[in-house]
This record gives structure tokens, C-alpha cells and sequence, in this order.
């Protein structure tokens, strides 16, 4: 239960109302996280525009990466309700119940490629509040095994993004036990 009072879908602006239908539509309820965005309707939108172009979006990275950082950062974040939400996402976007339940023991367990892994370590390590560390060093490393410019920046705009949206839901005790 949330630290402050969300508003229910009827009570949201009409605008947030309408790019929320699909979703209450898909599942039958509006979580957490979207009532509490929507008591912003600048902040609604503003997220809601980063989760369409870098997570729902087919973009450089597949989906499998994208919901494995998801999964790591939300999980080295301790945030529960995001961990809980993108396990349900990750098989509804094709994978499987055995890499989820990798992911979530972490990446040494993950039956994926050693690139991929690469990845993910630097994007756990981007989500530290210590990266400010980082060096050209780390970039270059994911340059050797395949990876583009763009795609290093994809996978640190999602790291980013989930550290963002881990905050909001660990403050306001989003999927916290009433």
C-alpha cells in the first residue's frame, strides 16, 4: 500500500484515462505505479513516453536483454513490486519461466551468450551510485565483443530508467503489504 493516496483510474485526467485504457483494459486493474504517476500528469506522460521507446518499442536490443536489466537492476534496487511486475512482463514477452528464475539468481547463472553477459554486468555496474567511476575502458571492453555506440547507450538508458522508476515505487512503499 502506498505512503500517499493514489488516485483510481475514474479520478485521473482524462488525457492519463485514455493512454491508461489499454492497460486497465489488458489486465483489469491500473497498478501502483501508474496511479502514482498519474498524479503527475507532466510526470505521466514523461515516463510513459520512456517505457513506450525503450521498452515496449522493438529496438537494438532484444527484448530478453532489456527485461533481464529490468529484472537485475529492479532486484539490486530491492524493489520488490518492479521485480514482481517485469517477471510477469518478461514470460508475456517470451521468456522462459528458466531464464526468468536465472536472471533472478543472477547473471553468472544465465544460460545466455558471455556477450550478453558483458552487458549486463556493465549495466549493473552503470546503476551503481559510483558510476560516476566508469571509464572509457568499460565502453571499449563492450566494443570488442559486438556492441555499438547505440546499443551501449540503449542499455544504459534503460538502466537508468529503472533506477528512476525503482525510486518512486521503493519511496511511496509501492507493493508494500498494508
Amino acid at each position: 500500500m502506498a505512503y500517499i493516496d493514489l488516485p483510481e483510474f475514474e479520478e485521473m485526467d482524462s488525457e492519463i484515462q485514455e493512454r491508461a485504457r489499454p492497460i486497465l483494459e489488458k489486465t483489469g486493474t491500473v497498478g501502483e505505479i501508474f496511479k502514482l504517476l498519474a498524479v503527475r500528469k507532466d510526470i505521466y506522460f514523461a515516463t510513459d513516453e520512456m517505457v513506450q521507446n525503450y521498452l515496449l518499442k522493438e529496438t537494438e536490443l532484444p527484448y530478453r536483454v532489456k527485461e533481464a536489466i529490468a529484472l537485475l537492476v529492479s532486484k539490486e534496487n530491492g524493489c520488490k513490486m518492479c521485480v514482481d511486475v517485469h517477471k510477469n512482463i518478461a514470460k508475456m514477452l517470451g521468456l522462459t519461466e528458466d531464464l526468468v528464475e536465472q536472471i533472478l539468481q543472477g547473471i553468472d547463472a544465465m544460460d545466455v551468450p558471455e556477450k550478453e553477459k558483458k552487458l549486463l554486468r556493465f549495466s549493473l555496474r552503470a546503476a551503481q551510485k559510483d558510476n560516476y567511476k566508469m571509464t572509457r575502458a568499460d565502453i571499449d571492453a563492450l566494443k570488442r565483443v559486438g556492441y555499438t555506440d547505440s546499443q551501449i547507450i540503449e542499455a544504459v538508458a534503460i538502466t537508468g530508467y529503472f533506477n528512476y522508476i525503482n525510486t518512486l515505487s521503493n519511496v511511496f512503499g509501492l507493493g508494500q503489504e498494508k
